[in-house]
């Protein structure tokens, strides 16, 4: 399981004309880490390794494709995983128990141990963004850098709201659906996406709906937060909060963003992000 397949022979390592850089190599493969096999995608041969953390029903093929595809091979060894019960790290089944976050944070980490990175930065979406704010925070001497979007460190009952609009994914739209159906088929899917409505929404219950709140001040490395200012899932005042609470933090506001912003605008997203690491 720790073998990986070499990458495409098309690709010499010697000498790098500019095409090499955005060589589409990309290796999937599995590794046991904390007694479950995980999926992972990898490419590029940079000194900086970046840790992809998806969202909810996320994976590496789903969620980051103009990542895998686009950034710079040169300067970065990209990762993307699929956290347990996601993509296609199944078996186990996905759950929901209170502790979600900091399992996958965990995970996370021992995963790129596992792959023998001493040290990398991480990048978040949605509930991958959660993820990685709790990686940074309690895993520190790890993470080099921590770029997080469409990540909320409480939850509303605003919120709560805006999750039960998603619980049916019978509504959702064709195209978000139809890679997630095929992907799990419709079963696994549907019923992932309820478990994680009301897996979520118990946050809520906690004082002040907390999540990780009291984890940011721990965060001390350099932290980049991105927020679409047309996110209909994550409100700005979670972002602002972020920011006001991770010391030295900066915000980067897109006016046309939605929640997919890395996938809409991944062109501007990658550049920004390759600029801050």
């Amino acid at each position: 399981l720790l073998q990986l397949q070499p990458p495409a022979r098309a690709a010499p390592l010697t000498p790098r004309g500019p095409a090499a850089c955005y060589g589409t190599s990309v290796t999937s493969a599995k590794i046991q880490v904390n007694g479950v096999h995980l999926h992972y995608q990898q490419t590029g041969e940079g000194s900086h390794a970046v840790l992809l953390l998806p969202g909810m029903l996320g994976s590496g093929q789903t969620d980051f494709g103009p990542q895998l595809k686009s950034m710079n091979k040169q300067h970065f060894t990209v990762v993307a995983w699929d956290p347990r019960g996601y993509g296609k790290s199944i078996p186990p089944s996905r759950d929901f128990p209170p502790d979600f976050f900091e399992r996958d944070a965990k995970d996370a980490v021992d995963l790129m141990q596992a792959l023998k990175f001493k040290k990398f930065s991480l990048l978040g979406w949605s509930d991958g963004g959660i993820t990685a704010l709790i990686a940074a925070a309690k895993y520190p001497n790890l993470i080099h850098k921590l770029v997080v979007w469409g990540a909320n460190a409480s939850v509303t009952q605003e919120d709560v709201r805006i999750y039960n609009g998603i619980r049916d994914v019978s509504k959702w739209s064709e195209k978000v659906k139809k890679p997630l159906e095929e992907l799990y088929g419709h079963k696994y899917f549907a019923e992932t996406c309820e478990a994680w409505v009301d897996g979520i929404s118990r946050f809520a219950e906690n004082s002040g709906g907390n999540i990780c709140q009291q984890l940011l001040p721990d965060i001390k490395c350099p932290t980049f937060i991105i927020h679409g200012e047309k996110d209909p899932l994550v409100p700005q005042a979670h972002a602002e909060y972020i920011h006001k609470h991770i010391k030295g933090s900066r915000l980067l506001l897109m006016p046309e963003g939605k929640h997919n912003l890395h996938l809409r605008f991944a062109e501007d997203f990658n550049r920004e992000v390759e600029n801050f690491l």
